[in-house]
């Protein structure tokens, strides 16, 4: 059974007119691997994106977990 990995975050600062948006997805690829999705920009504009490639399901997940709990620490939600 396949799991679901999927946040989208955000960080609404208007004092310093801070409207962000992060992505993070973790998806498999054509050739038998995972990747990590990961997408930010600000919020109503197209974004920009990495695909980190990733050997294993739990690889990805790990990835995807210190990457959330560190966009969380920078005041995402």
């Amino acid at each position: 059974m396949m799991t679901s990995h999927y946040a989208r975050l955000q960080k609404r600062d208007h004092k310093r007119n801070q409207y962000r948006y992060y992505l993070l997805d973790v998806q498999p690829h054509l050739f038998g691997g995972w990747s990590l999705i990961r997408e930010w920009g600000r919020i109503g504009r197209p974004g920009q994106v990495k695909i980190e490639l990733c050997g294993s399901l739990e690889e990805a997940a790990r990835a995807f977990d210190g990457k959330l709990r560190q966009k969380q620490r920078r005041g995402y939600a």
